[in-house]
């Protein structure tokens, strides 16, 4: 049962259209996913139905398949994401070689669809304040393969005071009152009130103050919510362009959406296949000139560069940090870190121990190429096994990347005969 406080203003938001509002509330929901291009070429899968039309990489699939259980997902070779999810970063519009700040980011879906666009080249910072939210947001990335993207855990403030101007675009999906997920998650129907709604319009204008603070002149801004309430959107938005005339609202190609406003877009689930959202798309006047800062880097340890000759790896333009034993490549761009709260600072290489070189498991799932690699067929037996921690037979020798479908997953340590299995004993099936 909704709320009756919500339906009346709904009522007099909708008018004439509010009955097939209420109809598509009662219809199944349409679940999507989207193919992750970091990992090459989309495979054909008999679950996967037609497309999303703003997102190239989205497919509603078969609501009876259950594709978070396939070995592809955990290669992130896609990503489960509602379809309207897909609008606001399909908005953002990011270019390969900028800098973006996705700053609330948890889980993920954003960013990885974000980092996609980007095609591995440029910096993203990805934030997310809860700490256990801000863990599940730096498994996905990942998961999904993404060498070029900062995991943060700190407040939109602290951001702002440190990387002023910094960004050519910044993503502000802000924590709502979540009315468009009524028809997809119950909770968010026991937990609406309209005191909730205020709470959140309050809180919105802080995160849309701190955020804009981010964008270097010229630069691109988005908000989204997944409401209805005008108050968390279109009064939001307005309240702040009010009180920051160097923002303008910029009107974009969205076909597919309601324009309500310039630059402001409704989804409404009765006039597409997804759930309830709003994007505004705002761009800071002036010429785009982002400010610079100092990038500091290490020395690739000499038990890195052995492996990586022995198995063909060569990464990309960046540099290597260490955080205690661990050793992580950095991506150009990302300036100096002191003083945040990190979950991850780019693409994690391994360890050094004992004098030798054990690769991390995002490594694996970064990689597209390597000079031992062991593939298993998704429906096969033997990937099953391995996803639950089992020595496989081999005959090959050293540090092997497990593939599936051709996509790297982990992995595989061989001695000729047996292939040891380093598949996280944390995310093991």
């Amino acid at each position: 049962m909704l709320p009756q406080e919500f339906l009346q203003r709904m009522q007099a938001q909708l008018g004439a259209e509010y009955p097939a509002f209420l109809q598509s509330l009662e219809r199944p929901r349409a679940v999507a996913l989207r193919f992750n291009p970091l990992k090459g070429e989309i495979p054909a899968l008999d679950f996967v139905r037609e497309a999303v039309p703003w997102e190239p990489m989205g497919y509603y699939y078969d609501p009876q398949s259950r594709p978070g259980l396939h070995p592809f997902h955990e290669a992130g070779v896609y990503y489960l994401q509602e379809a309207s999810a897909m609008s606001a970063a399909a908005l953002l519009d990011p270019q390969p070689g900028e800098r973006i700040c996705d700053l609330c980011a948890a889980p993920g879906g954003k960013t990885t669809q974000i980092a996609g666009k980007m095609g591995g080249k440029g910096f993203l910072l990805s934030n997310e304040i809860h700490p256990k939210r801000a863990k599940i947001l730096s498994r996905n990335v990942e998961r999904m393969g993404i060498a070029n993207a900062l995991v943060t855990n700190t407040d939109p403030q602290t951001l702002a005071k440190k990387y002023p101007g910094y960004f050519h675009r910044v993503l502000i999906d802000a924590p709502c009152s979540g009315e468009g997920m009524f028809r997809k998650e119950e909770a968010a129907v026991t937990d609406w009130s309209p005191e909730t709604v205020a709470m959140c319009a309050r809180r919105q204008g802080e995160i849309l103050e701190a955020g804009s603070k981010l964008v270097c002149p010229g630069g691109r801004l988005v908000y989204s919510t997944c409401t209805f309430a005008p108050q968390e959107n279109e009064e939001a938005v307005e309240a702040f362009l009010s009180a920051h005339p160097d923002f303008e609202p910029e009107d974009v190609e969205a076909p597919w959406f309601t324009r309500t406003a310039p630059g402001f877009y409704r989804l409404w689930p009765h006039k597409l296949l997804g759930e309830g959202h709003f994007v505004a798309v705002l761009r800071r006047k002036g010429q785009e000139n982002p400010e610079s800062f100092e990038e500091k880097g290490e020395k690739l340890p000499k038990e890195w560069v052995s492996f990586a000759k022995e198995l063909g790896i060569s990464l990309p333009p960046g540099r290597a940090l260490t955080f205690g034993s661990r050793l992580f490549w950095a991506p150009e761009g990302m300036p100096d870190l002191a003083g945040l709260k990190v979950e991850r600072p780019g693409l994690e290489l391994g360890e050094v121990r004992k004098g030798r070189f054990v690769p991390a498991h995002a490594l694996a799932l970064w990689l597209r190429d390597c000079l031992c690699t062991q593939e298993y067929s998704p429906e096969s037996p033997e990937i099953s096994r391995y996803l639950h921690g089992e020595t496989l037979p081999t005959e090959k020798a050293g540090w092997c990347l497990i593939t599936t479908g051709g996509y790297g997953i982990g992995w595989g340590k061989g001695d000729g005969k047996v292939m040891k299995n380093h598949y996280p004993k944390g995310i093991r099936r």
